[in-house]
């Protein structure tokens, strides 16, 4: 199993581009299913990360909790 990355050490292709119209048929749902789950999964994380701006190695709990005792 990967272990997620920090978005800091992703870094991006720019030299892969390319342009096509909007009829034209997408080989993206080919792409995807040819990935195992594990790696969807992964980058479906990776992407959550991007859009949210959430780094899984800074983020705590946010309050404390306390267990009582019943009498």
């Amino acid at each position: 199993m990967q272990k997620i990355q920090s978005l800091n050490s992703v870094r991006m292709d720019k030299t892969a581009f390319s342009t096509a119209s909007l009829d034209d048929e997408s080989d993206e749902k080919q792409y995807w299913l040819s990935k195992t789950p594990v790696e969807r999964i992964y980058y479906v994380e990776m992407m959550r990360q991007m859009l949210y701006g959430y780094d899984p190695l800074t983020v705590r709990l946010q309050r404390f909790f306390e267990t009582a005792e019943l009498s």
